[in-house]
This record gives C-alpha cells, sequence and structure tokens, in this order.
C-alpha cells in the first residue's frame, strides 16, 4: 500500500506516526518518543567491568543547592545563620536543614570538592547530565540512556529509565533511539496519562488497528531502510506492550500504605522519590526525581531551608525504604546539581550562581559508608583536596552500574563519545 504523499518527508513523517498512533491506537505517544534521533554505534563491545550497583535513583536538585547550607557547612561569616549538626558518620557534619539525612550519613559518602566549568543553569544541567557541554550541532545522551545503550531495560515490559519532575531542560536520550529515551512522568501522585484503550477497544480490535499501522508502514521503510526509522516502530511496539502490561502497577501510589506515604512527604518531590523506589523495586533501573527552586539569589535563608525539608524527608526515608527492604546495596543514590551557591552573601541576603566549588553525596549501591571526600577552604570557596570535575562524578556512576567507560560509540554522524567524556571514576569511594 502506497503512503499518502505528505509522509515522504521526515517531519511529515513524524506527523502522520503521530496521527496513526492518536487514531489507530486510541492512545497518545509517550513523552519523547518520537524526537528525531538515530542509534549510536558502538565501535568494539567489549565486557562490563566495575562496581556492583544494579540501580540508580538520580535526585537532581535543578537550580543550584548551596552546598554551605546542606554538605559543607561552614562557621562565621559565609555561614549566616546556618548551624551545624553532627550525623551517624563520625566526623562528618551536616548542615541544620538536614536533620534526618544526618542520621542516614552511615549509608554513603559525601563529596566536597565538584567543580564545574558551567556557571548557567541550561549549561551547567546539561553538563551535570551528560558530561560534555551544550552544543547546538549535537545532543548528547544522560545516563539512563547510556544504561539502556549497553545493558538494555531491566524489565521489558516497561521503560529502561524514568524521569519525575516538570524539567524543560532534561537531554534525555540524546543521539540514541526514542526507545532508550526516559519516559515522563510530571506528577508521581497521578501515575501514567494517555497510556490506556479507548473505552470499546478490544484487544482484537487494538491487534487489527496494528497490523493496519504496519502496513500502512511498509513502503516507507521499504524506500527508507535507515536504522533510525526502524527506531519509530520500536517505539510504538513499546507503547502498545506496555499499554497492556499489568506491570503498570508500579506506577499507583495508592498501593502504598499511608503512614509510609507521609514520611517521605506529602511534596511532589517526596512522593517522587516513593515512586523511585516502587520503579526500582519493578526491575526500571535509573530514575530521575527534580526538585526545582534551589536557585537562591534573594532570600537564601528562607527557600533553602524549605527545600532542605523536602529533600530530607524524601532522601532520608528512601534510604531507611531502600534499606529495610535489602535494595540499597544494589541500589546507588545520588543527590546532585548544576552548581553551588556563592560564599558571600549578597545585598539580597540570597547566594549568586558558584560553579567553582560545590557538593554532591552518593549513598548505597557499593558505596564506602559514612565518608566524606575532598574538601574546600574555610569559606567553601576553593577547593584545598581531590578536586573532583563533572565526568569524573558521571564516571563513578557509570563504574558504580559496570558500564565500559572507555568504550567508544559513534553518534550517527560518526562522532566518537564515551560515557562520561573520558571522566575518571573515583574508585576510592567503593567499600
Amino acid at each position: 500500500m502506497k503512503l499518502p504523499p505528505f509522509a515522504s518527508t521526515e517531519l511529515s513523517r513524524r506527523k502522520f506516526a503521530a496521527l496513526t498512533a492518536r487514531t489507530l491506537l486510541g492512545v497518545g505517544l509517550l513523552p519523547k518518543l518520537c524526537s528525531n534521533v538515530a542509534f549510536g554505534a558502538s565501535l568494539t563491545p567489549k565486557p562490563s567491568a566495575g562496581g556492583s550497583a544494579k540501580n540508580v535513583i538520580y535526585l537532581y536538585m535543578d537550580g543550584g543547592m548551596s552546598h554551605i547550607d546542606s554538605w559543607d557547612p561552614k562557621q562565621g561569616e559565609t555561614a549566616g545563620p546556618t548551624k551545624t549538626i553532627k550525623t551517624s558518620a563520625d566526623g562528618v557534619l551536616l548542615a541544620e536543614y538536614l536533620p534526618k539525612t544526618a542520621q542516614q550519613m552511615h549509608h554513603g559518602t559525601v563529596i566536597r570538592s565538584l567543580t564545574s566549568t558551567q556557571g548557567a543553569h541550561e549549561q551547567g544541567n546539561y553538563y551535570m547530565h551528560t558530561s560534555y557541554e551544550l552544543r547546538g550541532t549535537i545532543s548528547h545522551p544522560a545516563m539512563g540512556s547510556w544504561l539502556s545503550h549497553f545493558q538494555g531495560p531491566g524489565n521489558p515490559m516497561l521503560p529502561g529509565s524514568v524521569y519525575i519532575g516538570n524539567a524543560s531542560r532534561h537531554p534525555g536520550a540524546g543521539f540514541f533511539p526514542p526507545a532508550q529515551s526516559p519516559l515522563f512522568v510530571n506528577n508521581p501522585e497521578n501515575g501514567l496519562k494517555n497510556i490506556e484503550p479507548q473505552k470499546g477497544v478490544q484487544p482484537e480490535l487494538h491487534q487489527a488497528r496494528m497490523a493496519l499501522a504496519s502496513l500502512l508502514d511498509q513502503d516507507f521503510t521499504a524506500r527508507f531502510p535507515q536504522r533510525n526509522v526502524a527506531a519509530y516502530t520500536e517505539a510504538y511496539d513499546g507503547a502498545s506492550k506496555m499499554m497492556r502490561s499489568s506491570e503498570l502497577v508500579a506506577f499507583d501510589l495508592t498501593r502504598e500504605k499511608q503512614a509510609l506515604r507521609d514520611a517521605y512527604g506529602k511534596s511532589p518531590f517526596g512522593q517522587g522519590c516513593l515512586l523511585a523506589r516502587r520503579l526500582v523495586e519493578a526491575g526500571i533501573r535509573f530514575v530521575e526525581v527534580s526538585l526545582h527552586g534551589w536557585d537562591t539569589h534573594t532570600a537564601n535563608f528562607v527557600g533553602t531551608p524549605d527545600l532542605c525539608d523536602q529533600l530530607d524527608r524524601g532522601l532520608a526515608t528512601l534510604l531507611d525504604d531502600l534499606h529495610l527492604r535489602g535494595l540499597l546495596k544494589d541500589t546507588l543514590v545520588v543527590v546532585a546539581t548544576e552548581f553551588g551557591r556563592s560564599p558571600k552573601i549578597n545585598v539580597n541576603v540570597g547566594r549568586d550562581h558558584y560553579p567553582k566549588a560545590f557538593s554532591a553525596a552518593l549513598f548505597g549501591g557499593g558505596i564506602q559508608n559514612g565518608a566524606a571526600f575532598g574538601a574546600t577552604d574555610k569559606t567553601g570557596a576553593e577547593i584545598i583536596s581531590d578536586k573532583v570535575l563533572i565526568p569524573d562524578l558521571n564516571a563513578t556512576i557509570g563504574y558504580a552500574l559496570g558500564l565500559p567507560l572507555q568504550e567508544v560509540v559513534l553518534s550517527p554522524s560518526g562522532r566518537p563519545f564515551t560515557v562520561a567524556h573520558k571522566g575518571t571514576p573515583l574508585t576510592q569511594l567503593f567499600a
């Protein structure tokens, strides 16, 4: 069967595919499934090596979290009103705004010597997620897509990775195919939207419509046998399979006891952390949860305590929950942000962008327990030991997952890339 003339161009092809999915399948396309990307190709496959983590829960503090008011507290004028508290890890101190996390510090390591070359939000966010600087000529994959590329999905009935939040800057799968994009969940309490078949569409009718869609595609796929064309079909097949899967119950938070839901915190972030735990239990290996609002140029000591409270409830309960279920040893929990905040408190009682020195934290997944790595000076302005570059942090995550960090992958245009842009993993952080 011939395709309509308007389907002969790539842009029209995408419009036609989207229309087909809506009208024939009775379901809206999942986010990112129709992006114009293609497969990457590995030059020389190599065996995985490294850490023992099977999953990652990546908690991203969007906007630039103040390291001085959280992971790397100071004394004197730099600290402002922020006080320091002891933790369950001997000698590791945190800011007073993270009291629950302080009681879980024996499960992980704080990295206090991160540095970035990117001091703007979009560029810093992209760099943190991909290890590459933002360029107009190519889109690089985030870590969840690298994991999917090398190791495939943990549960073939569900997506390989999930993003929980409402970010507009997430790089997604980059140059990898749509099937390796994260599934975007805006509100964790609403579960998945636009995933059920239309009322009255029985399985037999659904299959007939899928067969008709395949028939309509035959001429086009024969004329354009490129791998990125095949990726569209794979994306639709994956969406259709997920529609019929009983595994979708993993997205339903109402299955959890109310007391546990309350412990995580009632904020979207807290409920997102709970959903992340459910998803890794179901076999989704990379889940990111974002917490927005850390751009505290004004009223830092009003906004930061509230944000830290949401992080503290969600993170501490997540760590305890994973530990009690025996999942923490296999799950690396990462807390990251695009840059820190300035040691100097500005005239608006806020802190400005500060990529020169800031912090991250790693828990579980084979990470050393109860430690602090690297250090800044007494004001938090200068790194004085064990400087960690952004690619090094991402290489550490890749190492924990056993990804082949040195393996070169070619983009569709033939350009070579590696998981963390030649970053060096911090192997000394592993127990």
